[in-house]
């Protein structure tokens, strides 16, 4: 079954960026380092967080760079955005592991929805494998449903709403 898997990926085009995560730009944007010191600039997929200038914006970018800045992480990309960043799910370790080799098993994006910092991004939906939709929109409705983090707010702006009005 894992040959499976590995083969499907492979015929997607999916590869995988291993890496130090050096820089968070906001909550769904990173850039890794790799081991050749090269950078790449990571947008991660399936969440929608929000603008540095959005409500929650400053909290959510606080949150991703809690996850991963400064951790190893391991990046699975099959395509790149209109910007030229590379599009992946972000694994990296459990905070609570001090072992030196941790194995990566939490997906950051999903982290970011869970702790309420981001919007599961549903118009991308049929990128994710549907385990992946499934868990991003359970964690989504959960964080609404226990208001956390943006939920917070009784009319909250989803990301891609707020930048089309913003450039009015």
């Amino acid at each position: 079954m894992a040959f499976l898997v590995a083969l499907a990926a492979s015929s997607a085009g999916a590869e995988t960026i291993t890496g130090k995560v050096v820089g968070v730009s906001d909550g769904d944007t990173i850039t890794v380092l790799d081991a050749e010191r090269t950078q790449y600039k990571i947008r991660v997929a399936g969440i929608d967080a929000p603008e540095k200038a959005q409500a929650f914006g400053q909290r959510s970018k606080e949150s991703m760079s809690a996850l991963v800045f400064g951790k190893d992480v391991d990046v699975v990309t099959s395509k790149r955005d209109r910007y030229g960043r590379h599009i992946g799910k972000v694994m990296v370790a459990e905070p609570s592991c001090s072992a030196r080799n941790c194995p990566k098993t939490l997906d950051a994006g999903l982290a970011q929805l869970t702790v309420g910092m981001a919007w599961w991004y549903r118009q991308y939906a049929r990128e994710q494998s549907a385990e992946d939709a499934g868990a991003y929109e359970f964690s989504e409705q959960e964080a609404r449903s226990r208001s956390v983090g943006l939920w917070r707010d009784p009319n909250p702006i989803p990301p891609w709403d707020w930048r089309h009005t913003s450039r009015r």
